[in-house]
């Protein structure tokens, strides 16, 4: 009955409507204007980076309910595990969270879960497209760029008026709301988004005699996000964009001490076209990333973390009459960090850097870009160069051929440097003062080919990382030592290399379908006798593929249907832990996780063009593993998502 009053309210679609909105094309694919590559605006095809996009249409297709399930429904190589305290821990390609930065908007996240950034913090509906560069990227974006950047593109405003109401359920009570609004009239545009959503702690159960420490709980989160975008354009040449952020999640590990986790930000950004060919961009972003412990019975809500960052950069670009850019760009990030953990309390850091790039295109079928940073850092009044290197041939209009080379590095961040404390119990984690910085040399080879609806691209590359920043192995300073002391340290020779290989092919008919896989080799962390050490993460399993079929037809004017099955094929691992993390004499053992495979399949109905229903099943064959180890993917089989969608 309501939903019939509904349908009754919405227009009809005239009988000439497109086909469904999830529709796309490798051509229309190709026009995508990317900029994380060479921080200029370039068309896909055209970028000389190798880049991939999740597109808008990929992630309506994926209906991912997190950036956490989008990048490994969407690319190989990508890997979620969890610490201790089952906080989330991403491998990409052999590449740790903290080598692989992330930026919204091309700007940094401040704070970080263990060694990766807070991943709840990043809401899916306010996101345009994800645009993701697999190479040493510090010569553009400076520290934490070595294993790559992922730069999540925000919505702008496209239409007078517009709101979106979102709804979905989904096992241990999951729930999630979302609300969109934007408007747009004359010089001015908004984008406003919303969402809530929770899911309860649920018990997993392993097999008998496991070999080192299982997880019993699998602990959920309380968790509301709200973002506003605001752009005034007064002049053509001339648009001022502000953003305001706030972020909120509980989790309820312990029922009267639950964690609380909050974000608070805010940017102001000038675009200025001076002329045809000049542009100058000048903005400033505050990001202030909490932690705290709320103690219910005494209602006290008690803060022990806070990482602050004040950002202030500028970035102007030339662009000469032969499509030649010169671009250059400057700036400071006052890093502030208090952590009861921290020797002293509080640290804090300036990090001045400034960089210069040109791209030289001297014929329709070559490009050079080169590019040269320099980073200084306070607190170790210590100074970077790094240069990057991109050459692209294109022979022919379907063949582009890449190669590339990259330095990278990997300043110590403050945590490194002053931690001090008990953690749970376990060991004292130990700062190192005297660490130095990582440094890498990355090589990557590609080739891209495009053919009317299909499409193939082959990639490879090779890291060479000096310094590395890792844990050492715990010791004793004293007998009498209660805990032992797990101390930072820098691996001298770390390699990982490996390869990648895409088929993506779409046709009138609906039917699209990609293959994505991934081979990555990972050097081991050893002593001095090549034996392996405990690794605190799960490393890159050799093999992953990712398979992606669907199926989009308007069958009418007021009907079409989006179906996806995807899936992700991994292959087995070892890593060497300690058999009992509360007593390390008690030694080591090699845990073997094995091969698994975990499938999705989503349906999509859109009905009038405003209504959006989506049913789904992840984990189609319910997969579980015999024993929940920390490294373990934490599911406990099948589950059912239900979902809708209107638009006002």
């Amino acid at each position: 009955m309501l939903l019939s009053l509904l349908f009754s309210l919405l227009p009809a679609v005239p009988p000439t409507a497109q086909p469904s909105e999830t529709a796309d094309s490798l051509g229309r694919g190709l026009d995508e204007v990317v900029v994380t590559g060479t921080r200029t605006p370039r068309h896909l095809a055209d970028t000389p980076v190798l880049t991939r996009v999740i597109t808008t249409a990929d992630i309506q297709r994926s209906d991912a309910a997190d950036i956490q399930q989008l990048l490994q429904q969407q690319l190989p190589g990508v890997e979620f595990s969890y610490a201790m305290n089952q906080q989330t821990h991403l491998n990409i390609s052999g590449f740790a969270g903290q080598s692989v930065l992330f930026l919204v908007d091309g700007v940094r996240m401040a704070g970080e879960t263990m060694d990766d950034i807070d991943f709840s913090r990043i809401a899916l509906d306010n996101v345009e497209r994800v645009e993701i560069v697999r190479s040493a990227a510090s010569a553009l974006y400076g520290s934490n760029a070595t294993g790559g950047v992922v730069n999540i593109i925000t919505k702008q405003p496209a239409k007078p008026i517009a709101a979106t109401l979102s709804a979905r359920c989904t096992a241990h009570s999951g729930q999630r709301y979302a609300a969109t609004l934007e408007a747009r009239h004359a010089t001015i545009a908004n984008m406003l988004t919303a969402s809530y959503s929770r899911e309860d702690n649920y018990d997993v159960s392993s097999g008998p005699d496991p070999v080192t420490r299982v997880i019993t709980t699998i602990y959920g989160n309380t968790t509301f996000n709200a973002n506003d975008k605001l752009t005034w354009q007064p002049a053509d040449c001339l648009a001022i964009t502000a953003t305001a952020g706030f972020f909120f999640r509980e989790t309820e590990r312990t029922e009267d001490i639950p964690e609380r986790y909050r974000d608070l930000n805010a940017s102001l950004k000038a675009d200025w076209n001076i002329s045809a060919r000049n542009n100058l961009q000048i903005s400033y972003t505050f990001d202030q990333y909490d932690k705290s412990d709320y103690q219910r019975i005494a209602a006290l809500d008690i803060r022990d973390y806070s990482n602050v960052q004040n950002s202030l950069s500028a970035l102007y670009t030339n662009t000469a009459r032969r499509g030649n850019t010169l671009s250059v760009g400057a700036g400071i990030m006052h890093d502030y960090l208090f952590n009861n953990k921290l020797e002293g309390n509080t640290r804090r850091q300036d990090c001045l850097h400034a960089f210069a790039q040109y791209d030289w295109q001297p014929s329709d079928i070559f490009e050079a870009v080169a590019a040269l940073r320099y980073d200084h850092f306070s607190d170790t009044d210590d100074s970077r160069l790094t240069p990057k290197l991109s050459l692209c041939l294109r022979p022919t209009a379907n063949l582009s051929l890449r190669a590339g080379y990259g330095m990278g590095f990997r300043a110590p961040s403050l945590k490194e440097r002053y931690y001090n404390f008990d953690m749970s119990g376990i060991w004292i984690i130990e700062g190192n003062p005297a660490l130095k910085p990582e440094r890498s040399h990355n090589l990557n080879l590609s080739a891209e080919y495009v053919r009317r609806h299909c499409s193939l691209s082959v990639s490879t590359y090779y890291n060479k990382v000096r310094d590395k920043i890792a844990t050492a192995p715990p010791y004793y300073k004293d007998p009498s030592d209660i805990l032992p002391y797990l101390p930072y340290t820098n691996i001298p020779r770390y390699e990982v290399w490996g390869g990648e290989a895409t088929a993506e092919g779409r046709w009138s008919s609906g039917i699209s379908t990609r293959f994505s896989y991934a081979y990555t080799h990972e050097g081991r962390q050893r002593d001095d006798n090549g034996n392996a050490l405990p690794a605190p993460y799960i490393p890159a399993r050799p093999h992953s593929l990712n398979i992606q079929i669907g199926y989009d037809r308007r069958l009418s004017r007021h009907y079409a249907i989006d179906a996806t099955l995807s899936g992700r094929i991994l292959s087995a691992t070892e890593n060497t832990e300690y058999r009992n993390y509360y007593d390390i004499t008690a030694g080591t053992v090699t845990v073997s996780y094995p091969a698994y495979t975990i499938w999705r399949l989503s349906l999509h109905h859109q009905l009038w063009s405003r209504v959006t229903l989506t049913t789904a099943i992840d984990n189609l064959f319910d997969y579980r593993p015999a024993y929940y180890y920390l490294n373990a993917p934490l599911t406990d089989g099948i589950t059912l998502m239900i979902a809708a969608k209107i638009k006002l």
